[in-house]
């Protein structure tokens, strides 16, 4: 993986060769699990392609994880022991930039605390759609901090402003959107449900 240039691209990549692999899956069955194409599976996993928002969706989707679940694993966020705990800097935290929306994405808190948090800074303009199925499992919490965030949850759109917040019920393709002409912070707050 010499032609990496970012480090958290190439641990996506093994991440998600990882989980493929955990499976037992080809590459052609994680293409027909998830919707995304074979090839660019393959330049995923062999660091030549960051993955977007949209495609990462899709990926955990088929591995029955949450986005923020996988690329936690991804980002080394997991400490060696349960009993770890204290200060982490945000320094500390590796950001990930989607590379097609400018969305990014900052874990907030470790692999053993009972909640998965992520800070969300979401570009004017930009639009993220998950599929239903990257719900699965988890029971989540969308808190806006700054700006305007649009949520489309199935068929129903909410209008969200700094302070509101939406507590996610059953799976539903959702999408996240920024209409405005400013940037929208905002965290996720993820536990996880029944094991897949």
């Amino acid at each position: 993986m010499s032609n990496i240039v970012d480090p958290l691209v190439g641990r996506i990549a093994a991440r998600i060769r990882a989980e493929r692999e955990r499976r037992g899956w080809t590459l052609a069955q994680l293409a027909e699990a998830s919707g995304v194409s074979r090839a660019m599976i393959n330049r995923i996993e062999r660091g030549e392609s960051s993955p977007t928002a949209v495609v990462l969706g899709k990926l955990s989707a088929a591995f029955r994880l949450s986005v923020a679940s996988l690329l936690a694993l991804a980002e080394g966020t997991r400490p060696e022991s349960a009993e770890e705990a204290g200060v982490r800097r945000r320094t500390e935290a590796p950001e990930w930039q989607d590379p097609a929306t400018g969305y990014r994405r900052r874990q907030i808190t470790g692999a053993h605390f009972p909640a998965e948090v992520a800070e969300i800074r979401l570009p004017a303009g930009a639009r993220v759609p998950y599929p239903a199925a990257a719900f699965a499992f988890v029971r989540q919490v969308v808190w806006v901090l700054d700006g305007r965030l649009t949520f489309h949850d199935g068929t129903e759109i909410h209008e969200l402003g700094p302070g509101d917040t939406l507590e996610l019920g059953d799976p539903a393709p959702r999408v996240f959107a920024n209409t405005t002409g400013a940037e929208c912070r905002y965290a996720v707050i993820l536990t996880r449900g029944a094991k897949p």
